[in-house]
């Protein structure tokens, strides 16, 4: 496993990371004969294989279902082997202000910890983050009086659209972003991608897989993705010119990216978890098939998965 470091903070992330939403609640696209959300016997094993593996960053979220908790109970024997990271909620808390909106953060923060039996959280984010609350700037007060009172040692925001990641990178209090970034969904790359870099704040990637529509469940979209389908079923016909699958050619395309700093991985499974991590310190993609997947454009609504016609 290659590592590298987090933006300006001092931690060195596995280029691999480990996301648990399919941990805790049933997620992705439905393929037939395929488990959706794994046992906690099996969610436990696959927490430690890929601690194992030497993943060592985790990301979880008080949204993801039992997520925290099985975490905290798979792993609290090991907690000195890896970066936490979990977010808080933000969605239900419109309106509110002052004491109120502190005291609900501070209870989110508290039931984290207590899910996840530690003391601290090494990265904690604003779960889907808004140019308004990011502006705003009481939320951003409040999580930096966690860090001070020793509950996170690092703070960030996860983003959906650009004018939230921006709203980010120019407020400057933050020390990590989130962002979904795949080889079909490159909006990032002319504005956010660059100014994270020159600001020193660390990127972390979810959706290189787009919720599995760049593995071969692609093949179960519905119809009313069809466009996504086909786009990924030309995706899928370069792959035999680099002798590889559409899983390692989604990796090698984000991790080539100089800023990034960890790509997730979200999976329920060990035989998707060791696979995935083997494609760490892969060679980067030759010019001439980078070029080739510029090619390929799909429109922005095929690519939100949540407009998708299931979670």
């Amino acid at each position: 496993m290659n590592y590298r470091r987090l933006g300006r903070t001092n931690l060195q992330v596995s280029e691999i990371s480990l996301g648990t939403v399919e941990l805790g609640m049933d997620y992705g696209i439905p393929a037939r004969g395929a488990h959706r959300r794994p046992s906690e016997v099996d969610a436990a094993r696959l927490l430690n294989c890929a601690l194992d593996l030497g993943v060592n960053l985790i990301d979880t979220a008080q949204a993801y279902g039992e997520s925290e908790a099985i975490i905290g109970r798979a792993l609290k024997l090991r907690r000195d082997d890896y970066i936490l990271a979990t977010k808080i909620g933000t969605l239900s808390w419109e309106g509110y202000s002052g004491a109120e909106l502190r005291k609900r953060v501070e209870v989110s923060i508290t039931e984290s910890l207590r899910a996840l039996q530690t003391d601290i959280i090494d990265l904690l984010y604003i779960h889907n983050a808004t140019p308004e609350l990011i502006q705003q700037g009481e939320i951003v007060e409040i999580m930096e009086r966690a860090q001070q009172m020793g509950y996170a040692r690092f703070i960030g925001a996860t983003t959906y659209g650009e004018a939230a990641p921006l709203a980010v990178l120019e407020d400057g209090h933050f020390d990590c972003i989130q962002v979904a970034y795949n080889l079909l969904d490159r909006q990032f790359e002319e504005r956010v991608l660059p100014l994270a870099g020159e600001h020193g704040v660390g990127v972390v990637i979810r959706s290189v897989l787009l919720k599995g529509a760049l593995t071969y469940r692609y093949v179960h979209l519905p119809e009313a993705l069809r466009e996504l389908r086909e786009a990924v079923d030309a995706v899928n016909s370069l792959c035999s010119t680099q002798s590889s699958n559409l899983p390692e050619l989604a990796y090698r395309f984000v991790l080539r990216h100089p800023v990034v700093s960890t790509a997730l991985v979200g999976t329920g499974r060990v035989q998707e978890l060791q696979e995935i991590v083997s494609f760490a310190g892969c060679d980067a993609l030759p010019a001439e098939l980078l070029d080739d997947i510029r090619e390929i454009v799909v429109s922005p609504d095929q690519l939100n998965p949540g407009t998708w016609p299931f979670r």
